[in-house]
């Protein structure tokens, strides 16, 4: 028997994602009554512009004392899609001291105080949910903390950021440049005026440290994740990913230690085999390989970003934080019990793509392969290749710890027939 007095709902935020989210509420307010078995009642619209047109969302709902709103006392749920640190972090914990749960899509946040927010929606007997804050619509927060619960996940790697899946995809299938590829990203409204957040590695650093808390059950802060971003990625690096049946992703990848004793976390520029499934990965969609013991490889793939994906996600944690509050129940919690160290960048074991230009002379090879030998650092294959003095080598390596092999790109740099060292760039999903 459904309940007839309305669950209320207080939205921060009216932006592209924010509107999306008022207006399904509105149209599909019949079905979403009959998932949840009450009527959600969107109570209050707290904005920073609030002459600012708003197609769907009564004047009435909108105020620009979000605080207010959060105090009201009659709140069941407070959607913050506002984003940053602050005030979102006062406002969702005030929503908690009040009697309201949160969904959010807040990754920054979650990222750099997920432990505090955890901590004060159990101290109030609150939910706390944030699908939205990973891969738009893409269901994956709500499989690794609850479908893949009893398992052990070891590792998580995918394409978490639209905006530089959309312009590395272009420089493959092109041949374009990086600026060119980024030009066209932001005439089609896929990269911000700004796009440092994206490009730089920042969003995806702080997608990662959601990811590997949840699928290692330990606290994982955006400090822990090791950051490098894709603006150096030429179209040599291309040519010559092609030349080895690869292409480029900048991927987010977790990782348990072989010893399951530490757990690693980092964002950069890689070559991955035309064979991954992440590789045909196209324009600004996202995907996640998630790897464990009973379930195997699992891949989840689907539009990452935008308004209605995002708001997709956003009404789902709204139907399931409703549906516990008439059972008056709350959801899963923070699992950090292994409370495992995440590892540097250094202690991580990976293959390195490294291309030299070296003097065209006999015994350069040799110097090379001896700078390798020195640090521990075995060579899989080279190619060289010379004209008029002047050679390139293209070294790929088997796998390493990382700090041995960026001591050897160091000491590589010294040799006298080392010209520079035209890109670097790690190797995996093999």
């Amino acid at each position: 028997m459904m309940r007839t007095r309305p669950l209320k709902v207080a939205l921060l935020g009216c932006g592209v994602v924010g509107s999306e989210v008022a207006r399904i509420m509105t149209t599909h307010a019949d079905d979403l009554a009959a998932r949840i078995g009450a009527p959600v009642e969107l109570a209050g619209v707290a904005v920073r512009r609030p002459d600012k047109v708003r197609g769907g969302v009564p004047a009435e709902l909108i105020t620009t004392d979000a605080t207010a709103l959060v105090k009201r006392g009659d709140i069941d749920v407070v959607v913050e899609v506002i984003g940053g640190i602050e005030p979102a972090r006062t406002l969702i914990t005030t929503a908690f001291e009040h009697g309201a749960s949160v969904v959010s899509a807040n990754k920054a946040l979650l990222a750099q105080d997920g432990a505090g927010l955890y901590a004060a929606a159990q101290r109030h007997g609150q939910d706390l949910y944030y699908e939205a804050a990973v891969a738009g619509a893409i269901p994956l927060i709500r499989p690794l903390r609850e479908s893949l619960a009893g398992d052990k996940i070891n590792r998580v790697m995918g394409i978490v950021n639209g905006t530089t899946n959309f312009i590395l995809d272009k420089m493959d299938t092109s041949g374009a440049g990086y600026s060119e590829a980024l030009d066209e990203a932001t005439a089609l409204g896929y990269a911000e005026a700004d796009p440092t957040a994206d490009v730089e590695g920042f969003d995806a650093a702080a997608k990662a440290a959601i990811l590997a808390g949840i699928a290692f059950h330990t606290r994982v802060r955006l400090d822990d994740v090791y950051r490098e971003g894709m603006t150096e990625v030429t179209a040599a690096d291309f040519a010559s990913a092609k030349q080895m049946g690869c292409t480029i992703k900048l991927l987010a990848i977790c990782e348990r230690a072989a010893d399951g004793a530490s757990v690693t976390a980092r964002v950069h520029p890689a070559m991955i085999p035309l064979s991954h499934p992440l590789a045909s990965v196209r324009e600004a969609y996202n995907a996640v390989f998630v790897e464990a013991d009973a379930a195997g490889q699992l891949m989840f793939y689907g539009p990452g970003a935008g308004g209605s994906p995002t708001a997709s996600a956003v009404l789902g944690d709204i139907v399931a934080v409703c549906r516990n509050r008439l059972n008056e129940a709350t959801g899963p919690g923070e699992s950090a019990y292994t409370q495992l160290p995440v590892s540097s960048m250094g202690e991580v074991v990976t293959r390195y793509h490294i291309s030299l230009d070296v003097a065209d002379k006999p015994g350069v090879l040799a110097q090379v392969a001896t700078v390798f030998a020195e640090h521990g650092v075995s060579i899989d294959t080279v190619r060289q290749k010379g004209k008029d003095g002047e050679a390139s080598l293209v070294v790929v390596t088997h796998r390493a710890p990382d700090a041995a092999l960026s001591g050897t790109v160091e000491a590589l740099r010294k040799l006298d027939t080392v010209r520079g060292v035209a890109s670097i760039m790690r190797v995996e999903g093999e």
